[in-house]
């Protein structure tokens, strides 16, 4: 029976996609892979997978393109839901005998809401869903498809058993193929990543803490799961081979050094194949770990800063000190690592200092480039319970946490700092992070170096400078609406 994989179309440049943090539009063209999806859909034959925000694809066409399948399974998130259900109304309505599935991180933790939020919805999966949307998708009785919950015939909502985490990853089949069968690689940006890249998954879960990060608390859970550093080095070779104009592989597990010894004989293999890679990394590894990387082919480390502040990165359980942090990124500037810096405002307990101490300790750090995002407390995490008990909620609606234009809007507050002054704050904090001479020089330098970064560049200032013209105006908005 045949299956779609659907990413329905969304807000304009919606990165339904996103990892750890939060789904939503960004500042630049920004869109990672569906990875989530592409993995069962590598696991049903003669299925597709259909990513409708990076490819432009409207309502219309993903209808025409729906009515040809029997079960739709659709990845849906917090603030996509509303969104999502409508997508899944309009395809049950041309064809009543669609399956419609919902997966996810919102629908593992609320597999009831999810259900009510839509009579459309015929099941949601829980947790790990890759053969749970295989079984399904062979046609078996919803009933005994473990980690599923479903719409009984009275229409009553059935849960059933949890499904085991899957422990031996190398059972998962390579993402690769369903990449090239179903996706343009050219349409996914990354504005810190080489274009065109293609980015996956060597592991799964995640043994830190960190209270506010979504997957390892929803879905992937707290023991990194890996795939054996053969299997991942012959997917690479692979790819390499299936994709020649791939200038950089990414890693994207929640933290790909988390098994240092892994990691190493990871990238030995990678250093014969002659690939720039890079990866998301704790900041906490020593110099001559960081140089064996670079040798190996390393160009990045995605690095979680968070917040400037050492009170708040042990509220939020980072498990990484302001000290340890200025160490590693010391030796990755002698190593000639590239470093991608995010940080969180309005995490417990922000205040006017701590939200400049993090602007000053970015400035400090001086990676090459940096996101700054708003606490984004999804249900599920332990950021979310904590704001509930506390009362840090800044609307009664606890999953409205992006704007109608797709873009993160502050979900907390707290005593000395209220939402508008947070969000404000992330301009604030890109302005005074980006208009100083050395950032301005490493952008202008990469650009001389290839006209192809150039005319990139120029696109993305464009857009930069345009979201932060349009966080003004809504934070405007929201302040006439409140007086």
């Amino acid at each position: 029976m045949s299956a779609l994989f659907l990413s329905p179309p969304s807000f304009d440049g919606f990165d339904g996609g996103a990892g750890a943090r939060y789904q939503a539009r960004r500042e630049v063209t920004s869109f990672w892979y569906p990875t989530w999806l592409a993995q069962p859909a590598a696991l049903v034959p003669g299925s597709r997978l259909l990513d409708c925000p990076p490819l432009d694809v409207g309502k219309d066409e993903c209808l025409r393109i729906a009515k040809d399948f029997e079960h739709v399974i659709i990845h849906t998130s917090t603030p996509s839901l509303r969104n999502d259900c409508k997508v899944a109304e309009a395809i049950k309505a041309q064809r009543p005998g669609t399956v419609i599935g919902f997966v996810g991180a919102h629908a593992a933790v609320l597999p009831t809401e999810t259900l009510k939020a839509s009579a459309s919805i015929d099941w949601v999966g829980r947790k790990e869903f890759d053969f749970t949307c295989k079984e399904v998708a062979e046609g078996r009785p919803l009933a005994g498809i473990a980690g599923l919950s479903y719409r009984d015939k009275e229409g009553k909502i059935r849960h059933n058993p949890e499904r085991e985490l899957i422990h031996n990853m190398d059972e998962l089949p390579w993402v690769a193929d369903v990449y090239k069968r179903d996706l343009q690689i050219e349409k996914y940006f990354i504005g810190y990543l080489q274009h065109p890249y293609v980015s996956l998954y060597t592991g799964r879960g995640c043994p830190a803490q960190c209270t506010f990060c979504l997957w390892p608390q929803t879905i992937g859970g707290h023991k990194y799961r890996v795939r054996s550093p053969q299997n991942v080095a012959d997917e690479m070779a692979y790819m390499k081979k299936l994709f020649p104009q791939v200038r950089e592989f990414f890693f994207d597990d929640d933290t790909f050094t988390a098994n240092l010894p892994r990691a190493r004989e990871i990238a030995k293999k990678l250093a014969s194949l002659g690939v720039d890679w890079s990866c998301n990394s704790r900041a906490n590894l020593d110099y001559d770990t960081i140089k064996s990387f670079k040798d190996a082919g390393l160009r990045l480390f995605l690095v979680g800063y968070e917040s400037g502040n050492d009170d708040i990165l042990t509220r939020i359980k980072k498990g990484v000190t302001m000290d340890e942090m200025r160490r590693f990124t010391k030796s990755c500037h002698q190593a000639g690592v590239v470093i991608h810096g995010t940080f969180i405002l309005g995490l417990p307990v922000e205040t006017p200092q701590t939200i400049e101490n993090t602007i000053n300790f970015a400035k400090e750090l001086d990676v090459f480039s940096l996101q700054v995002s708003l606490a984004a407390p999804y249900p599920g995490t332990e950021l979310f319970e904590m704001a509930r008990q506390h009362g840090w909620f800044a609307k009664r609606d606890k999953a409205d946490i992006v704007h109608q234009d797709g873009f993160q809007d502050s979900s907390l507050e707290y005593p000395e700092v209220n939402k508008e002054e947070i969000f404000e704050a992330v301009d604030r904090f890109y302005r005074a992070y980006y208009l100083r001479p050395k950032p301005i020089l490493r952008i202008i330098k990469t650009m001389l170096e290839d006209k192809d970064v150039f005319v990139r560049r120029c696109r993305e200032g464009y857009e930069f400078f345009r979201s932060l013209r349009q966080r003004k105006e809504t934070l405007a908005a929201a302040r006439a609406a409140a007086t």
